[in-house]
């Protein structure tokens, strides 16, 4: 099968848009089906995938620890997280294309996703006790980032998990995304954590994005357990 080729059958065996920011609908999925296509030609299975965005990502992670704010290291580490974050959805696309889907598969995945949450809002941590002139109360900001982002990410996958255990997962044909919907998620979409480090050569720029992506992620974390509370009672 040549590229073009798998590139076709990889847009027939999409997750529907359901519930997903514009970027991820538009960029970060799309990104990952030519990613996919790419392993596929060069015959990687979906766990290689993910270990090779594990070490992406790991790497950017690593960089902003160790390494003093400059408009360098931003633009690598947001280029680095970013393509992670495609190869994530790569893995799962791959996964679907070779019908190869796995419990082993699936929980590697999310121990990887669960682990550059932490891992990034750690090295956020490290690199403003490090390398800002902050007070130090400010030192708490990347611990309740870390804290509302996890959160989030395990009550979206249990939810999941529970409802495709529970049967009651839409069947059928999936209605058109809510564009307004995709708009409003994006603040909360890990993609756009990942630009904001282009600015992470302007400290007072890049706190101020990070507070306000923050802020986003505390107002809207109670909406989202009440909603998946209800969808599960």
């Amino acid at each position: 099968m040549d590229f073009s080729s798998t590139l076709r059958q990889l847009s027939k065996v999409q997750k529907p848009p359901r519930g997903v920011s514009v970027y991820t609908r538009f960029v970060n999925r799309p990104v990952g089906r030519l990613l996919a296509a790419a392993a596929c030609r060069i015959g990687l299975s979906p766990n290689h995938v993910t270990v090779v965005s594990a070490l992406i990502t790991f790497a950017a992670v690593l960089a902003m620890a160790l390494r003093p704010p400059s408009h360098a290291l931003g633009q690598w580490v947001a280029l680095a997280l970013l393509l992670g974050f495609a190869l994530d959805s790569a893995d799962g696309q791959l996964a679907r294309l070779h019908r190869s889907t796995s419990f082993s598969g699936e929980w590697l995945d999310h121990v990887v996703d669960c682990a550059k949450f932490l891992g990034i809002h750690m090295a956020v941590l490290i690199s403003f006790y490090r390398f800002f002139d902050l007070p130090r109360p400010a030192l708490l900001l990347p611990v309740a980032f870390q804290f509302a982002a996890v959160l989030l990410f395990f009550g979206g996958i249990l939810t999941e998990q529970l409802r495709r255990r529970r049967g009651d997962l839409p069947a059928g044909p999936v209605p058109p995304p809510s564009t307004v919907r995709g708009m409003a998620l994006l603040p909360v979409d890990y993609g756009l954590l990942c630009l904001s480090f282009l600015f992470l050569g302007s400290p007072k720029l890049f706190l101020a994005l990070y507070v306000a992506l923050l802020a986003a992620h505390v107002l809207l974390l109670p909406a989202f357990l009440a909603k998946w509370f209800r969808e599960l009672s």
